[in-house]
């Protein structure tokens, strides 16, 4: 964990969120500024700053968390009308949060190319 990390002090109850999921392994809670009706964040307990920092030790946890948010889609009714899971790495690509951490949205279409 790292001492200074917003979404490290989330996963130990030192920061409230609206949690949706939890488990050994990861958390997931509601977007602050959601960019659709349903905007969660998916994260793992582990503290790793970004994408480019996974190891194969993590294959599991992001099989994990890919079918965390299946699960969470399906249980919050917007699976079968579809949803994005995205993963922003480092600051050109929109990372904000220097903990590696997934955003599920659905509730509207997605265009693509996304803004």
């Amino acid at each position: 964990m790292a001492s200074d990390c917003i979404f490290c002090k989330i996963s130990t109850g030192e920061i409230p969120a609206t949690i949706r999921y939890e488990d050994d392994q990861l958390i997931a809670f509601e977007d602050i500024d959601p960019q659709a009706p349903h905007h969660l964040l998916i994260v793992p307990r582990k503290h790793i700053r970004t994408t480019l920092d996974l190891t194969t030790a993590d294959n599991q946890l992001i099989g994990h968390i890919y079918q965390v948010a299946g699960k969470l889609a399906h249980d919050l009714g917007f699976a079968e009308d579809g949803f994005r899971v995205v993963n922003n790495c480092n600051e050109g690509g929109g990372q904000a949060v220097w903990h590696i951490h997934f955003h599920l949205l659905g509730g509207r279409d997605m265009t693509w190319p996304p803004g």
